[in-house]
């Protein structure tokens, strides 16, 4: 017996009727030929409870159904002598139909019993539509009438009754709205991942966000998504098991006809029946036509192929998912990371702007047992159900006026980022009417702008110059600061890479001191109300703290030359120094300082790359430096690509070696204002 949490006690009262234990999923599905989903509704229907000797009765009763109503293979005749016998037999199928034009009378087919004209009802018909287009499981009434049999073409099957599996309600995403309001975005995020058999518990928040980002097609009309990664990871489950809406198509050849549209009879393809297509192994996907890639190419640009003359739309999204087994960073510096695609889209750079998002699949941990969730999580076809209605709404109008995306990005960018916030914000909103707060619009920016920049730099690395800038910025709010959104398997945290920093935050060396070598410091300074500097290191390094006092009072006297017209007397700024090497005084480190108070102030970041050296006295002077070959090898060292420094340095750098001298761009300053205008971005 299972532990209940406080999440399960939240999403039972939530979800009263849509809730079923995950555990409970598992158990049946290897027994029976029938999916997930399958499995689930029936669990859904006699087992949504927390009471156990209630689950225990639910239980067997699953057990005689799946067992007494699916079709095993061989067992055909069996069923259908059934029927004859006792007139009707109940099973578990799926149920596509057509209408017979000689006749003038629809007919339906049974896959498992290998009948394919079946009497049934146009009435039926009428109320399940879906039938017609691809048909749905569902518990049927099979009925055989004698007489029938005994007519010339005659149909002695018939359906008699039946009760779709797929859930064919309309207002599911009413309840699914309310339930989400009674909880936190957080507690939401793990309900959705215990809904797809998961246990949020284990996983790193990259780990979660990469499987949220997993059901963006299933949300999003035309969404197009690359997942490469390891191996065991899950990859396919989703797109196989959860929904009835997806379709997996497993290695080897994909045709045209089957895809889009077979131009001998019209039939129309998967991306016009499924919302999601997902290709498994991608690396072994081929097309039977040479064009074909060239078609896929077009669908995924436009959402729509050509049959002859006729243009036809369809809304499937396109998922590409395959094995990765390098390691990425090894992978980035030697390559680019959409390698393990099939060769004629590998080095393919319109292929690859189509790509709407390359999802990490390096975050998202290997599946084992500690890894299935033993807890409630919402029945997968309502789950489905409202993801597929949630395909008809956009997210957009939540974005417009809150978030400005930076100059980096080109229009297919824009339409990327905002297709991925879109169905992000579907995902942890489903109410079209709620309120979405600051922290969640930007999480869902941030994330977004993440996986559209990886197919950047990939397209980056082949080389193409219409690619060269990848520094992918947003805003939130007309006074907002400028952020700037990095892919962490090209940088660390701790390292000096190429994107701005945030407003307020300066990489420096330090010269050291007597008993203190040179090293490298972060800055990084918060503004708000108030007034004075307070300096949040504990215990608070002396030698700093003189640098800081001299750049404050800098700040205050020459107020004007440095910020216009911003009092800095009127604003308090918090100041941390972060130390990146064995030297901990942060001697010296006036201008950088000064640099950091006026950027927050500004609100504007200091160039990527940049590490800006130099002290400033109370004056204004500013001191030389003695060891500026020193400070520049160190900068070279830590991967700074340009160099910021006292123009009495000039001389002592003509001893720099030619080697180091190509490897950073230095540039000189004379006084504290021109320090910051060469400092900032323009």
């Amino acid at each position: 017996m299972i532990e209940l949490d406080a999440l399960d006690k939240l999403a039972t009262d939530a979800f009263e009727g849509y809730i079923v234990r995950k555990d409970l999923v598992r158990m049946f599905s290897r027994q029976f030929p029938v999916p997930t989903y399958v499995v689930e509704f029936l669990l859904g229907r006699y087992c949504a409870t927390t009471n156990e000797a209630e689950i225990q009765e639910g239980l067997d009763i699953v057990q005689r159904q799946l067992a007494s109503r699916t079709v095993k293979a061989g067992e055909e005749e069996l069923f259908k002598a059934r029927a004859r016998e006792t007139g009707a037999v109940k099973i578990i199928d799926i149920i596509t139909a057509r209408l017979d034009a000689k006749t003038d009378s629809y007919v339906a087919s049974l896959p498992s019993l290998r009948l394919n004209d079946v009497r049934i009802p146009p009435e039926l018909i009428k109320e399940h539509e879906r039938m017609l287009t691809g048909g749905f499981y569902a518990e049927i009434t099979l009925g055989y009438d004698a007489a029938i049999a005994q007519e010339k073409f005659g149909r002695p099957f018939g359906i008699d009754g039946l009760r779709a599996i797929q859930l064919s309600k309309r207002d599911v995403l009413d309840s699914l709205s309310a339930g989400r309001k009674k909880l936190s975005t957080e507690e939401w995020r793990d309900v959705l991942l215990r809904s797809i058999g998961l246990e949020p518990a284990g996983m790193s928040s990259r780990g979660k966000d990469a499987i949220l980002l997993r059901m963006v097609p299933f949300v999003e009309r035309n969404y197009n998504l690359v997942e490469l990664g390891p191996r065991g990871t899950g990859k396919s489950h989703l797109f196989q098991q959860v929904s009835p809406y997806a379709h997996l198509i497993s290695g080897g050849k994909a045709t045209v006809a089957r895809m889009f549209v077979n131009n001998g009879n019209g039939q129309r393809g998967l991306v016009c029946q499924y919302d999601v297509v997902c290709f498994d192994e991608v690396s072994g996907i081929s097309f039977d036509q040479k064009d074909g890639v060239n078609i896929m190419k077009g669908y995924m640009e436009s959402g729509e192929f050509s049959r002859g003359k006729e243009s036809i739309r369809a809304d499937g999204s396109i998922v590409l998912v395959g094995n990765f087994d390098v390691d990425v960073e090894h992978q980035q510096r030697v390559g680019h990371l959409f390698g393990p695609l099939p060769p004629e889209m590998r080095n393919d750079t319109a292929f690859m702007d189509r790509i709407h998002s390359f999802l990490p699949g390096w975050d998202i941990p290997k599946m084992s047992p500690d890894l299935y969730t033993n807890h409630f999580g919402l029945v997968s076809d309502y789950l489905s159900e409202c993801f597929s209605q949630l395909r008809n709404q956009s997210r957009l109008s939540t974005v417009q006026g809150r978030v400005f995306l930076g100059g980096a990005l080109s229009g297919r960018d824009i339409t990327a980022v905002n297709k991925t916030i879109s169905g992000l914000l579907k995902l942890i909103s489903p109410d079209s009417e709620a309120e979405v707060n600051d922290a969640d619009l930007e999480w869902a920016v941030r994330l977004a702008l993440e996986v559209r920049r990886r197919v950047k730099e990939q397209q980056k690395r082949i080389g193409s110059a219409e690619f060269r800038n990848t520094h992918f910025s947003y805003t939130l709010g007309q006074e907002g600061v400028e952020k700037f959104v990095v892919t962490p398997e090209l940088q660390s945290e701790n390292s000096i890479g190429t994107d701005p920093l945030e407003p307020g935050q300066v990489w420096t060396i330090s010269p050291g001191g007597v008993d203190d070598n040179p090293g490298l410091y972060r800055i990084e300074v918060t503004e708000g109300p108030g007034s004075g500097v307070r300096i949040l290191n504990k215990p608070t390094p002396t030698a700093f703290q003189e640098s800081l006092r001299y750049a404050e009072q800098n700040l205050y006297s020459r107020a004007t030359q440095l910020v216009g017209d911003r009092d800095p007397r009127s604003h308090e700024f918090s100041v941390q120094l972060r130390a990146f090497d064995a030297a901990k005084s942060g001697a010296k480190l006036g201008i950088s300082a000064l640099i950091a108070l006026a950027g927050a102030l500004l609100r504007k970041p200091v160039r990527g790359g940049l590490v800006v050296v130099g002290e400033i006295n109370l004056g204004g002077s500013i001191e030389d430096i003695h060891n500026a070959v020193n400070i520049a090898e160190i900068a070279i060292e830590k991967g700074a690509q340009a160099l910021l420094m006292p123009v009495s340095c000039r001389r002592q750098l003509n001893e720099l070696s030619d080697d180091m001298a190509t490897k950073v761009d230095i540039q000189f300053y004379l006084d504290a204002r021109d320090a910051l205008l060469k400092a900032l971005v323009e």
